[in-house]
């Protein structure tokens, strides 16, 4: 296993940035930056009524989590912090256990997620097909714009505990311009790149919106509104727990499912990033970033996050583009809590919501509901499906049914391309060239093919188009050949593996050694057979 270590990580990063750290984009960045911060305030805030948590813990998460995934994270331009797929399950923890509970909860989580990125399990997340991905950015588009929804209810009603479905409506003077000013921000959004880009345009938008607001005193809910974000810096603090058996049988499974969730939508949002730049990034090393993150974040005495991907859109599409933006953003949060929070509490929430709104727009796979009659009807079935299940439930959830049934498709389409031609030599042998893949879901196909009681006495299996899978398609050729022995009859199989070889043999059936024969192994990783990992 390679050795990883911050130096490496360092030494890693100055090769990636070195070339695009010039005086404008340093200058992109830093205002980048001071926009996603802007935005984080009453993300970080909500986070942590939906946690039942101090506004705080959330604040000091997305700053915590913020700053160590920039520096380590796989990819420049990835924004991470508090984040409500975490909430919800956090929750359930802190209401039945405690906070300090959920502390230590977060620092396992951690470990869990180094562990992960130390094994290099990262990689497994390229399993997750196309389909896959345009499902679950049109469920996140979806699961961002109902979240916004929030702030057009009456201040405090949520937090309080009635939730969005007891939570009072804006009405009359305060919704028309809740809703004039959240369109005045998407405006300036979508004019200003038509005439500079030197200020990114969401944070043209929020300053603009403001200074409206301040200067002609307009009564609309503020950030103030939803809690006073001041505090001071965030202090070391080991979790409050009694360090039994018993106190990690009650945190483990958080931690297993946080860990899960967090690392899911930290790769996706890597993979979706990356497609956004044109630049790869490393899922193993983003595994590590988050992992360690949410280890010192526990011992912080914070929720614990992991990759946003609202902030992360909004910073790839103001232009951030390096590490600076990420650690920029995560400072300026830091300065807004400490030195700036009655400034900062003056924003008006609708030039918040219009930048999200803006963001749901952008993220919004709108070409697939014009591919949706073109591709294939399961692609079809699996992107609906993975954004209605991302809206019903979580990200997590909807990734993981989403590969499923894609799975399942594919195993279904393979299983039904088994076939084999068929013909009878000279000597009169019969011949059955297989074709197509033998595994666990095309071994009925298989047994099909063959006629023991009619064949001739000599019969010949040739797999030079097949490819043996799994030990099911072992079992299947062991029950064939058995079947034409019980018969009196000969059988000869060519082209297997020599794994095959060796097993068949172990079985007692006759076969012909071809010096043709494939060397490859059944189910054997590709990096494995390569030598890349290391020797079979």
């Amino acid at each position: 296993m390679p050795e990883v270590s911050l130096a490496a990580f360092a030494r890693r990063i100055a090769i990636a940035d070195k070339n695009e750290l010039t005086p404008a984009q340093i200058r992109t960045d830093v205002l980048s930056g001071l926009t996603v911060a802007l935005a984080l305030v009453p993300e970080a805030v909500a986070f942590a009524f939906v946690a039942q948590v101090h506004p705080l813990v959330g604040l000091y998460a997305a700053f915590i989590i913020g700053l160590v995934t920039a520096v380590l994270g796989g990819r420049p331009g990835m924004i991470s912090g508090a984040t409500g797929a975490l909430a919800v399950v956090m929750v359930a923890l802190v209401a039945e256990h405690g906070v300090e509970y959920l502390f230590a909860t977060v620092v396992l989580m951690g470990l869990i997620q180094v562990t992960v990125g130390l094994l290099r399990w990262g990689k497994f997340i390229r399993l997750v097909p196309h389909p896959v991905m345009l499902g679950f950015v049109n469920g996140l588009a979806v699961v961002i714009f109902l979240a916004q929804l929030g702030q057009f209810k009456a201040p405090g009603s949520e937090a309080t505990g009635q939730g969005m479905s007891g939570a009072v409506w804006l009405s009359g003077a305060p919704m028309v311009w809740m809703l004039a000013l959240t369109g005045l921000t998407m405006l300036v959004i979508w004019l200003l790149p038509k005439v500079t880009t030197v200020i990114p345009a969401p944070l043209a938008g929020i300053v603009i919106t403001a200074l409206i607001v301040v200067v002609f005193g307009i009564d609309v809910p503020r950030v103030g509104d939803m809690a006073e974000i001041q505090g001071g810096l965030p202090v070391f603090h080991i979790p409050m727990v009694p360090l039994t058996f018993e106190t990690l049988q009650i945190i483990l499974p958080y931690a297993i499912i946080c860990a899960a969730v967090g690392l899911i939508e930290s790769l996706l949002t890597l993979n979706l990033v990356g497609e956004m730049t044109g630049k790869r990034g490393g899922a193993s090393q983003e595994c590590i970033a988050q992992g360690s993150a949410n280890l010192i974040a526990g011992f912080f005495g914070t929720m614990g996050g992991c990759a946003m991907i609202g902030q992360s859109m909004i910073n790839v599409k103001s232009g951030g583009r390096t590490r600076v933006a990420g650690v920029t953003a995560a400072l300026f949060l830091l300065a807004f809590i400490v030195v700036a929070s009655p400034l900062i509490e003056q924003i008006p929430l609708a030039a918040l919501v219009g930048v999200m709104f803006m963001v749901v727009i952008g993220t919004f796979a709108w070409n697939s509901l014009r591919i949706l009659t073109k591709v294939p009807l399961t692609d079809a079935f699996v992107i609906i499906l993975v954004t209605v299940v991302t809206v019903a439930t979580d990200l997590a959830t909807a990734v993981v049914v989403g590969v499923i049934v894609s799975a399942l498709s594919y195993a279904w389409t393979n299983a039904r391309r088994i076939h084999a031609k068929v013909y009878t030599t000279p000597e009169g042998a019969k011949v059955y060239q297989v074709q197509g893949p033998l595994f666990f879901g095309s071994t009925d196909g298989f047994n099909e093919l063959f006629d023991p009681a009619t064949d001739p006495a000599l019969v010949i299996v040739d797999f030079a188009d097949s490819r043996v899978a799994d030990q099911s398609a072992l079992q299947a050729i062991e029950a064939v050949a058995a079947k034409y022995e019980a018969e009196g009859k000969q059988i000869q199989l060519r082209h297997l593996s020599r794994d095959c070889h060796q097993l068949l043999k172990k079985a007692g059936h006759l076969m012909i050694d071809s010096d043709d024969d494939p060397d490859y192994q059944i189910a054997v990783d590709y990096s494995v057979r390569t030598g890349i990992l290391g020797s079979h």
